[in-house]
């Protein structure tokens, strides 16, 4: 059932021209270099560390990995993370 459910979201959002990352709960990563990041439609952090950080999202986690990690800023459903990133992960549920 959720398959179905998220191909008429999917459908929807190409048809009335609404950004996907809305309509399926999809996260948004913005990122500036390779020193800022800002994540939006998280569900939460699972882990954070200087050289690490985790995130729960719908279809998965998000890890980042670099040095020096700092968090500027957490809301409910962003945050915002400063320091040198090295990589940035999509893993699967």
């Amino acid at each position: 059932m959720k398959k179905w459910q998220q191909q008429i979201r999917g459908w929807m959002a190409n048809y009335l021209e609404l950004p996907s990352d809305v309509m399926l709960d999809l996260p948004r990563v913005t990122t500036i270099g390779d020193f800022h990041v800002y994540i939006e439609n998280h569900q939460g952090l699972l882990h954070f560390s200087e050289h690490e950080i985790r995130l729960k999202s719908r279809k998965g986690q998000i890890r980042l990995t670099g040095e020096g990690f700092v968090l500027k800023m957490m809301l409910s459903e962003e945050i915002l993370v400063e320091g040198k990133m090295h990589s940035i992960l999509f893993m699967d549920q």
